[in-house]
């Protein structure tokens, strides 16, 4: 992953990132905003909070990350009027490395993350979790393998440590979620904001706005004017989502 630290692309990240954006399926456009500044942001932005999709998220990896740091990502999701899903996320990645099967599956994405100064190529294989769903699973201690599917399972056996098992993995959640989609006046795209609360009352809102790979820049570009134009600026540290919620859940196990 291409450090997030800076504002702008080095000549070295754009001609990678231009290698990448020709191997890839989609393009995520992301930022988080600086802590404190939320609120102005979505009074600036019009997004109405009663537009919000409630979520609960949830990671799954070793007390000691051991998947994170192999770049594995697993993760369950409940989403109200939605049900439940769950991905095996694997990043960085080459998409030549990829083969052809799993290219062809309809549930496979390869995609490039791009957010201020950084940019990072994953592989996800996304599924719909299996009944009895997410909460029963977790509430019964019933093994985690079987809210995953077939693909998802040899996806993760692929890239997982040699024996290790899903059903090993500790949970680490929830993470409560709310998602508002918008399609603001003068942007072209569709913009969507999401508000993390994390149990010790911490937040990041991050917006992000997702385009083809040939309009990367372009959109890039407009995403910036349109949010220079209401005022909203990015954090200073661009703290991904997902690696807050899982130091937050294994600081909390080693504590007991």
């Amino acid at each position: 992953m291409a450090a997030a630290t800076q504002t702008r692309l080095s000549d070295a990240q754009l001609g990678e990132l231009l290698t990448l954006l020709k191997g890839v399926d989609t393009v995520e456009l992301k930022l988080t905003l600086e802590p404190g500044t939320g609120r102005a942001a979505i009074a600036a932005l019009d997004l109405d909070p009663l537009d919000a999709q409630i979520r609960q998220v949830f990671f799954f990896d070793t007390p000691d990350l051991t998947l994170n740091q192999q770049g594995l990502v697993v993760r369950a999701r409940r989403v109200q009027g939605k049900g439940d899903d769950t991905v095996v996320k694997l990043r960085p990645v080459a998409p030549d490395d990829l083969s052809p099967e799993l290219r062809r599956s309809p549930a496979f994405n390869v995609e490039v993350d791009a957010m201020p100064g950084g940019f990072v190529c994953s592989a996800s294989m996304k599924g719909v979790a299996r009944e009895p769903g997410v909460r029963t699973t977790l509430v019964e201690g019933r093994p985690l393998r079987k809210l995953f599917t077939k693909e998802q399972r040899a996806f993760f056996k692929a890239h997982a440590p040699e024996g290790m098992e899903l059903d090993d993995l500790a949970v680490l959640g929830p993470v409560f979620v709310l998602k508002v989609k918008t399609l603001p006046a003068h942007f072209p795209r569709k913009l969507v904001a999401e508000l993390w609360l994390y149990p010790d009352n911490s937040r990041i809102i991050e917006l992000s706005a997702k385009c083809a790979p040939a309009e990367a820049f372009q959109a890039a570009a407009e995403l910036r004017a349109f949010l220079a134009e209401h005022g909203v600026e990015p954090g200073e540290a661009q703290e991904t989502k997902t690696r807050r919620a899982l130091d937050y859940f294994t600081e909390r196990l080693a504590a007991g």
